[in-house]
C-alpha cells in the first residue's frame, strides 16, 4: 500500500509540472472549408480540461460527410456552368456558386471589371474572359471549342442570371448543339425578387423582358396584356419609369394595381406598391428616378373587364361613320375613339392590328 501511495504522489506531482496543452482553433465554417474565408475565424466557445484547467479553444469534431456534402466535393467535370450571381448584396450567392467559380479553368463575364469585384471578395483567381453582346457571335464559337477540348467554363452576368435579360443565350445553345454539358447553378433573380414581395399574384405570372423604349411599341405591348390573367413582370430603365406608368395609366387605367421596385437587395431598396395613378404620382414628386428598376402589373380585376372598351370591330365601325357622317378616316377614327373611351392613337393601332 505504502509503495502504490507513492506511485500515485510522484504521477500527481508529474502532471502538476505539465505544461497546459493550448488547442488551436479550427474553423469549420462552410465559406472556409471551401477556402472562402475572408478573414480568420475563432471559435469562441470555452471549455474546462480533466484537470480543472481550461483549454483556450473548443475543437469542432468533424462529422463523417453526408451523400450531398460528398456530391458537392467531386471534381468540377468539364462542362459549361451557368453561374447565378448577386444583383446587389454580395452575400447572395451559393457555396455551390463560389465552388464552381474557383475551380472552373475559365470565367466568361459581361464585364469582366464587374465581376472581378466578386471575385477580389472571395479571394478567386480564376482567369477571366469577356463575352457580351457586341462580341458572342465570335466569342461563342470559340469557348465551344475549348469547351469540345475540356474545359470548365463558368458563364456569368454582371448580376442575376446569365441568359435572362443578359448575354448568354447564343452561346448555351451552341454549347448543347455540340452536346457539351450544360449546368445551371441557380441563384438571386431580379424578377424573382420583385415578384415574391410585391404582393401581386404569383400562381401565374409573365416575364417579358424590357419593355419596348418607344411609346407606340410600348402601348401596344400593355394593350397586349389588357385582360391578362396573369400578373405581368418587366424591367425598365429608371429614366423612362414615368413614361412607363403614364401608359399604363393611359392603356390599362388609373385603378391598375402596379408595384415598382427598385435598386432590390442594394441599400436604398424601395417598393412603390399601389394604384397606377398614386405610384405616379409618387414618381412625379421626386426628381431624377434612379437604380434598376422592376416594374409589375396587376391582373385586371372583373370591374376593370366588364368596363373596358369593346376591341373588336372597330374597322367595321369606321367604315360605318364614314359612310354615313361622310368623314375621311382620320375624322372618323377621332370620332370611333371617342365613342369607345380610348385615344386616337390607340384606336390607331388597333384598327392596324384588325387589318
Amino acid at each position: 500500500m505504502a509503495l502504490l501511495a507513492f506511485v500515485f504522489v510522484k504521477w500527481h506531482g508529474l502532471l502538476r509540472q505539465l505544461p497546459k496543452t493550448q488547442v488551436k482553433a479550427v474553423d469549420t465554417s462552410p465559406l472556409s472549408i471551401l477556402g472562402f474565408a475572408p478573414v480568420p475565424v475563432n471559435l469562441p466557445g470555452r471549455c474546462a480540461d480533466w484537470r480543472g484547467g481550461r483549454l483556450d479553444y473548443m475543437v469542432v469534431a468533424e462529422k463523417k460527410p453526408d451523400e450531398s456534402v460528398a456530391v458537392a466535393s467531386r471534381v468540377l467535370s468539364a462542362g459549361l456552368y451557368l453561374v447565378a450571381t448577386p444583383i446587389g448584396n454580395l452575400e447572395d450567392i451559393t457555396l455551390r456558386a463560389l465552388r464552381v467559380l474557383k475551380e472552373a479553368d475559365l470565367i466568361a463575364c459581361e464585364d469582366t471589371r464587374q465581376t472581378q469585384k466578386l471575385l477580389n471578395h472571395y479571394g478567386i483567381t480564376t482567369r477571366t474572359t469577356s463575352y457580351h453582346e457586341h462580341n458572342e457571335m465570335t466569342r461563342a464559337p470559340e469557348l465551344v471549342l475549348e469547351l469540345e477540348q475540356g474545359a470548365r467554363i463558368a458563364l456569368v452576368s454582371d448580376a442575376g442570371m446569365p441568359g435572362i435579360s443578359d448575354p448568354g443565350f447564343r452561346l448555351i445553345s451552341l454549347a448543347i448543339r455540340h452536346h457539351v454539358p450544360v449546368v445551371p447553378i441557380p441563384g438571386v433573380s431580379a424578377f424573382l425578387a420583385a415578384l415574391v414581395a410585391s404582393g401581386l399574384p404569383t400562381d401565374s405570372f409573365r416575364f417579358s423582358g424590357f419593355l419596348p423604349a418607344k411609346r407606340g411599341p410600348r402601348q401596344t405591348f400593355l394593350e397586349s396584356i389588357r385582360e391578362s390573367p396573369r400578373t405581368q413582370v418587366v424591367y425598365e430603365a429608371p429614366h423612362r419609369a414615368k413614361e412607363a406608368l403614364e401608359d399604363v395609366v393611359e392603356v390599362l387605367g388609373a385603378e391598375r394595381h402596379v408595384v415598382i421596385a427598385r435598386e432590390v437587395t442594394k441599400v436604398h431598396e424601395e417598393f412603390l406598391r399601389g394604384r397606377a395613378s398614386e405610384v405616379l404620382e409618387t414618381l412625379n414628386a421626386r426628381g431624377e428616378i434612379k437604380g434598376e428598376i422592376t416594374l409589375l402589373i396587376g391582373k385586371a380585376d372583373e370591374a376593370e373587364k366588364k368596363t373596358a372598351p369593346p376591341r373588336a370591330g372597330i374597322g367595321q365601325r369606321l367604315k360605318q361613320v364614314m359612310a354615313e357622317e361622310k368623314l375621311d378616316e382620320k375624322a372618323a377614327l377621332k370620332k370611333v375613339a371617342k365613342e369607345m373611351g380610348i385615344s386616337k392613337s390607340e384606336a390607331y393601332r388597333e384598327l392596324q392590328r384588325s387589318k
